[in-house]
């Protein structure tokens, strides 16, 4: 990786907190939860890929049509992101192959 590829990432991530900061309270609240939780337990490359931006892209099309962000995701954030990611590649799924199980196993 490049110092360029450096700079693009950080415009790139700029440019999406921007984008964030923009969205009403209640929308901006539940993002950083929903953001939090990811980088907890999220997809690998979560940083660099489309899930991100597309929730806000998700946030502010709801902000447009007016809808509440209780009304678009429902009342379990967890769940949300839980269907999100649900076939995506974890860090708990990278760790688990490196520990010599497989995904979904504990030990067995």
């Amino acid at each position: 990786m490049g110092i360029q590829d450096i700079i693009e990432g950080k415009r790139r991530w700029r440019a999406h907190t921007a984008r964030v900061r923009a969205l009403p309270p209640d929308y901006r609240i539940v993002y950083t939860e929903i953001q939090r939780y990811l980088f907890k337990v999220g997809p690998v490359g979560l940083p660099d890929g489309p899930l991100l931006p597309g929730i806000v892209d998700f946030f502010e099309e709801g902000v447009a049509a007016g809808t509440g962000v209780r009304e678009l995701l429902g009342d379990d954030v967890a769940a949300f992101c839980d269907d999100l990611i649900k076939d995506s590649r974890t860090h708990a799924d990278v760790y688990q192959e490196s520990a010599g199980g497989r995904p979904g196993t504990a030990g067995t």
